[in-house]
């Protein structure tokens, strides 16, 4: 049963909170909530009245931290009943209720969260970028793609070179969010490749490397994500 609370006003630098599915593949119990923001409009007493603590960064960084959280907030409330905001922890990432799993991201004037009972899923992660312009794509397809991503990345044009960087990024990105609270080490691009992805937003990765004894070298997960406006959304989800 949800609990009904009063909530302070909505911060003008975030639109309405919308309740959508953009990705192809809904999953059941997991609930996602999205915002755009700008961050010419925030008025940092927007953190003091909602109980979120301030970062000391510049606006854009506050306004992206404010817009995650409210969409947090939210998406907990709709997944359990219980509304609260997730504190940040000392490895920076957001620390959610007991029995919860969940991932916040932002980027570009767009903010997500999803929330979800642990009893239906181990790790949600998710994350958003802007589609990247070829060059800087070009420049960073070493750092981010595996010597087998690699492999016919020259044969693409200049618009699947881009998508193809961004998406690499985005789904490892998501991997680790997922995966980082399972096995409690910190991971990097070349330590898992992007196995398959087709024109319906379905993805598959693999982890080249042990993360834990239960995650090893070979183990397989799915992915799915989404082009819209601009953005690529991406989310690694593990069922428990």
């Amino acid at each position: 049963m949800s609990i009904t609370v009063a909530l302070p006003p909505h911060p003008v630098c975030c639109s309405p909170l919308l309740d959508h599915w953009p990705l192809p593949r809904a999953l059941p119990g997991v609930q996602m909530l999205s915002t755009r923001f700008d961050p010419s409009l925030l008025d940092i007493e927007d953190f003091q009245r909602w109980g979120i603590p301030a970062p000391e960064a510049v606006s854009k960084r506050q306004t992206e931290f404010l817009a995650g959280r409210l969409c947090a907030h939210e998406a907990l409330r709709r997944a359990t009943g219980v509304a609260s905001i997730p504190a940040v922890g000392e490895d920076r990432a957001p620390c959610w209720p007991n029995g919860v799993v969940g991932s916040i991201t932002h980027g570009a004037g767009w903010a997500a969260a999803v929330a979800a009972r642990a009893e239906q899923w181990r790790g949600l992660g998710l994350d958003v970028e802007r589609i990247l312009v070829s060059t800087r794509a070009d420049r960073l397809a070493g750092e981010i793609l595996t010597p087998r991503e690699l492999e016919n990345y020259g044969d693409l044009d200049d618009s699947q070179r881009a998508t193809l960087v961004t998406l690499t990024f985005s789904i490892k990105e998501s991997l680790f969010k997922a995966l980082y609270p399972l096995v409690n080490k910190r991971f990097y691009f070349q330590e898992a490749e992007l196995i398959h992805h087709d024109d319906n937003g379905q993805a598959r990765l693999r982890l080249l490397n042990d993360l834990s004894q239960e995650w090893k070298s070979g183990a397989e997960l799915e992915g799915q994500f989404v082009q819209f406006d601009g953005y690529l959304l991406s989310l690694v989800s593990i069922a428990r």
